[in-house]
């Protein structure tokens, strides 16, 4: 389960929630949820994948024992729900699942869903394709995907307005993708790649605006020796005219370790 989007008119909280760890799968697996914000009841569900019981440890080469049978194909919702106002008096509620679809659901029918985008050219493989978490302006969503790229979605009714693919830095091509969660400010998409690479994007068009490769050595203010590393779980974070970008994830992919926390001004050199 992730972290839950919290929606005070409608008295209500959102979570989107993980994969089956056996067979048989729960019903409220790879689903999303509206929870009353005072009894925590159940005001309504949506599952997007049936049947996913899935394990890491399974896809090794000396799996687990007692792995379910036919496991995955890991399409849980890995990433909070986004809640916004599209005018006429109407909300949609956006969740990006690891399958690589995006979907807009009405939390004023019960979770009806609106529309469903696919962001990736085959949605029944095993997941990982939309992980940690987009973002969304007033009227597009992004997300990151975590075979190399980001997409941009109308949030109003589900058309896919680009699909930038973005290849890894040089050397590094065992470290694609972009999964981890993403910011944004006026005209500006930011997301922090595998690669170790902070990436800008105009929100119009989807094209680099300029880049910063952050596996390097860094001076600190706190006098602890750092370098950056891999970005994945924690993104690009932007407040009071700064943006914040922590650098050094391992995860589940042995990537490049780190453990920096830098701090953006404007545009790097």
């Amino acid at each position: 389960m992730n972290s839950p989007t919290i929606d005070p008119k409608r008295h209500a909280l959102y979570v989107g929630t993980g994969d089956a760890f056996a067979s048989p799968a729960p019903k409220l697996t790879d689903s999303v949820l509206a929870l009353d914000l005072e009894s925590g009841k159940v005001l309504w569900s949506v599952q997007a994948t049936a049947n996913d019981a899935w394990v890491v440890g399974c896809l090794s080469p000396k799996p687990l024992e007692n792995c379910p049978k036919d496991f995955g194909p890991d399409h849980d919702f890995g990433s909070p729900p986004i809640l916004r106002d599209i005018g006429g008096g109407h909300t949609l509620l956006i969740a990006g699942q690891k399958s690589g679809n995006v979907w807009a659901y009405d939390p004023d029918r019960q979770g009806a869903v609106v529309w469903r985008t696919a962001l990736v050219n085959n949605t029944k493989v095993f997941g990982g394709n939309i992980v940690w978490g987009g973002t969304a302006d007033d009227r597009t969503a992004f997300f990151g995907l975590g075979k190399g790229g980001i997409g941009a979605v109308d949030i109003r009714n589900g058309e896919r307005k680009w699909l930038t693919p973005l290849d890894p830095a040089d050397g590094l091509a065992p470290h694609r993708g972009q999964e981890g969660p993403l910011a944004a400010i006026s005209g500006i998409v930011f997301s922090g790649g595998y690669d170790g690479v902070l990436r800008a994007l105009s929100a119009a068009d989807g094209k680099v605006v300029w880049q910063f490769d952050t596996i390097r050595d860094f001076q600190t203010v706190n006098g602890v020796a750092a370098k950056g590393g891999s970005m994945g779980s924690a993104g690009p974070v932007v407040a009071g005219g700064t943006l914040f970008v922590p650098s050094g994830f391992v995860g589940v992919r042995n990537a490049t370790p780190g453990n920096v926390l830098l701090a953006f001004t404007s545009p790097p050199e």
